[in-house]
């Protein structure tokens, strides 16, 4: 089990997406997510996490395991995490933007997130969404970077 685990909600064709306020990911828009603490569930985790960072409930949203992605940089295996899709109600009232402790959340439209000009998102984020979107396959992502640059994603089902 990976020490990790970050969470994509969806409400209609938005996605809550967190613009982090420290590393990794400092100043770029990203799921929710966070560390599994010792002895806790993955399910448990990632909805602590949603909770912590969004105030949104587990009962209002439905959640489903998609993956897991790992990721070198330089060459070198830093590990990986748990990934997830939740899905709120289409009519679900979540005002945004608002200041959280780990950054600003705001719902984004779909065609704003996955713009090719768009350079404030991370780098997998397109990525994930064009192949776990509409399947219930569980796949394996991995990334290769050199510094903070992308070279290479693949993914493999599980």
């Amino acid at each position: 089990m990976y020490k990790y685990t970050i969470c994509f909600i969806q409400r209609g064709d938005q996605i809550l997406l967190l613009n982090r306020q420290k590393a990794p990911w400092m100043g770029s828009w990203n799921g929710v997510g966070g560390k599994i603490e010792p002895g806790e569930i993955l399910i448990d985790s990632i909805q602590r996490e949603i909770t912590e960072e969004t105030g949104i409930a587990p009962a209002d949203y439905d959640i489903r395991d998609i993956g897991e992605m790992i990721w070198f940089v330089n060459e070198e295996y830093l590990g990986g995490m748990h990934l997830f899709f939740a899905k709120l109600p289409d009519d679900y009232d979540y005002p945004t933007p608002r200041a959280m402790d780990e950054g600003i959340l705001d719902f984004k439209e779909r065609h704003w997130v996955f713009d090719e000009e768009n350079t404030g998102v991370v780098s997998y984020l397109s990525y994930i969404f064009q192949h776990v979107q509409d399947t219930t396959t569980r796949i394996k992502i991995t990334t290769k970077y050199q510094g903070k640059t992308l070279l290479h994603i693949s993914h493999q089902p599980l």
